[in-house]
């Protein structure tokens, strides 16, 4: 069992910047690769990013890619989205969401855990 619990949300204007951060408890946290998803009002939750236990693989959405950096410190159990030139569009609760394999996909269905969410809104 992992609990996870994010942080780093909030209101910034576009063009800004907002780090978030993943904390997890429980079972070791560099056995987990882990995934950021987000959703906005009225859709579906989408990928981000995703990152491998080691954190040596990366793999981003399009639209972010170039953005969005997904990061891990194994030590510290905390799993990162650093998110820059933030548009509008970026409006969203964003999840954290661990998984068993070395590295996971896209796909909802390969991550176990999530986490609550936090809010994050780019005002225009």
């Amino acid at each position: 069992q992992v609990t996870l619990v994010e942080s780093g949300g909030g209101l910034v204007q576009a063009g800004g910047s907002l780090r978030l951060a993943c904390a997890a408890s429980g079972r070791t946290f560099s056995s987990y690769a882990m995934g950021w998803f987000r959703q906005a009002p009225g859709k579906e939750r989408e990928f981000v990013a995703a990152i491998s236990r080691s954190g040596g693989r990366t793999d981003y959405a399009d639209s972010v890619k170039g953005r969005f950096t997904i990061s891990r410190d194994n030590a510290k159990n905390t799993a990162y989205l650093q998110m820059n030139s933030l548009k509008p569009e970026d409006t969203a609760v964003y999840y954290c969401a661990a998984c068993g394999l070395y590295s996971c996909s896209d796909s909802r269905d390969e991550y176990y855990y999530w986490g609550q969410g936090t809010q994050v809104t780019v005002s225009s």
